[in-house]
């Protein structure tokens, strides 16, 4: 543990210290952002109210058109001047979600990226190769600031450039991968074309998040890369990467709660929900000085775990996002998530763990067409296995989602490859 005094805190040491950083935190962002200080008042709220914990619920939401309202910085509670740094967005459509930092924002966010990676096992005596993208995007200077700030070497080589990546994991001893688990796995297989044995390299751990991936992603990335794979979760609104980090338990990821308060509220009637239901993440920032939020609606699915962990560490831990409750999809009435889809076919273990998901309106009907690859050996063997194949996958399928779904087996290499964040949905209904 980097900061075992913190990570092993009793519950009730930890819920006083979250106390008294939400009391500073609300009362800052009352004085300096006319947006809450607005929201309070039309709730008839005072910073004093807030008293500990127990009166988080008081508190309004802040939801992402909020931030987008209040583009570019009329969230920020300090002034320009003590920026030191801004992050933003990529953002679909519109302007871009941009965030602050202060000098002391990033010292702590450095500490807090150095705590995740000691979480998975990672030291000073680490090569550190972060191919996440640099940039507006948070995921590479998170992670580049941790890896330094643990002492390790790093290799901020940034997403991109597949032969080049491979080239140096080798070269340069790479012991540790921060990645999408996306893009891990398009290294794994360009390895093995390139005739790389990335399980025989110095390669041992793999820092993976930006999106959701399955237990059965996992053991596919570990298998192939000879890897220990970890799940890091964190998002630009509240401070980027580093909100929560699975330790080498691999049982749900560590919430660091002496910088960030979470709950799970239910999304349609967002009352908070006890500890082991799914519901919505909402976090509270309780150290962030440019851009502090409170009651931020993540839109990722999970369950909150209280117990402690057979690691030592007092966290809350939550498990990994189900999906998002706007890129769920709702297929004649079904809820659906791609990871659903994604555990199912890496369960089977027959096909290639890449896929994409058309949704497309017959009529009034929604229509689902899972495009799963196969490789090359089975793509040419007798058509007879291929269909015997496609009727195992469309029967899982039904049998875990409650609805039917068209399965197209495909070529090797059909689906698009991405250095970033998958592309899993196609869909047709809104074109």
């Amino acid at each position: 543990m980097l900061h075992p005094e913190i990570e092993t805190m009793s519950r009730e040491g930890i819920r006083e210290l979250q106390g008294i950083r939400l009391q500073e935190t609300v009362r800052r962002v009352y004085d300096n952002v006319p947006f809450y200080q607005k929201a309070f008042r039309e709730i008839g709220l005072e910073p004093g109210d807030i008293k500990s914990v127990d009166d988080l619920s008081k508190l309004p939401f802040t939801v992402k058109q909020d931030l987008r309202d209040n583009y570019p910085f009329d969230l920020f509670a300090v002034p320009k001047s003590e920026l030191v740094r801004v992050h933003a967005s990529s953002g679909t459509t519109g302007k871009p979600i941009v965030v602050g930092y202060t000098q002391n924002d990033i010292n702590n966010w450095a500490d807090l990226m150095a705590r995740c990676f000691a979480m998975a096992g990672a030291t000073k005596d680490d090569t550190v190769q972060i191919a996440y993208g640099y940039g507006l995007f948070t995921g590479g200077l998170g992670c580049h600031y941790g890896a330094e700030r643990l002492g390790a070497t790093v290799v901020p080589i940034s997403g991109g450039n597949t032969k080049r990546q491979l080239m140096l994991m080798q070269d340069f001893g790479t012991t540790v991968l921060a990645c999408t688990p996306s893009y891990a796995l398009y290294l794994a297989e360009e390895a093995v074309h390139m005739g790389i044995d990335l399980p025989a390299s110095q390669l041992r751990i793999g820092v993976f998040g930006a999106e959701p991936w399955s237990d059965n992603m996992r053991k596919e990335l570990e298998n192939k890369m000879g890897i220990d794979a970890y799940n890091i979760y964190g998002l630009s609104e509240v401070i980027g990467p580093g909100v929560s980090m699975e330790c080498q338990c691999k049982n749900g990821m560590h919430i660091n709660e002496d910088y960030f308060i979470a709950e799970v509220v239910d999304p349609e009637t967002l009352e908070p929900l006890p500890y082991g239901q799914k519901g919505e993440l909402v976090f509270t920032s309780l150290l962030k000085e440019a851009f502090p939020v409170i009651r931020y609606r993540t839109r990722d699915i999970s369950v909150l775990i209280e117990e402690k962990c057979d690691c030592g560490r007092t966290f809350v831990r939550m498990e990994r996002v189900a999906g998002r409750t706007d890129d769920m999809l709702i297929i004649r009435g079904v809820n659906v998530f791609p990871s659903q889809i994604e555990s199912v076919l890496l369960a089977i273990g027959e096909t290639e763990p890449h896929y994409q998901l058309v949704v497309d309106r017959k009529g009034a009907m929604d229509d689902l067409e899972i495009w799963v690859e196969v490789s090359d050996k089975m793509f040419s063997d007798e058509i007879r296995r291929l269909e015997e194949l496609e009727r195992k996958l469309r029967n899982e399928i039904q049998s875990v989602l409650g609805i039917s779904a068209k399965i197209k087996l495909v070529e090797p290499r059909t689906i698009p490859r991405s250095e970033g964040k998958a592309k899993r949905i196609v869909d047709k209904r809104e074109l």
